[in-house]
């Protein structure tokens, strides 16, 4: 599984309920804005932040996790950070 699959995987599992979950696959694509498409709030994003630390073993400054408007951005700043680590 790609560094990209698993992101979207973790952001599934976070922000929906398994009756939605289908449904919420399609819209979490690379161009899915995390509050306007996803309707994440700034505390889903924190809790998406610590699951990513966990999952990729990376450390993500506030700094950095606020420049996050969309999946790819994400996808892209993990992608770099956990470089080969699977």
């Amino acid at each position: 599984m790609t560094i990209a699959d698993r992101v979207k995987k973790i952001i599934v599992e976070h922000l929906v309920t398994l009756d939605e979950v289908e449904t919420f696959k399609a819209k979490v694509t690379e161009q899915a804005s995390f509050i306007d498409d996803l309707g994440a709030d700034s505390l889903d994003l924190v809790e998406l932040v610590m699951h990513f630390e966990e999952e990729f073993g990376i450390e993500v400054s506030d700094l950095d996790a606020d420049n996050w408007l969309t999946v790819g951005d994400a996808t892209k700043y993990i992608e770099q950070r956990a470089g080969g680590r699977r």
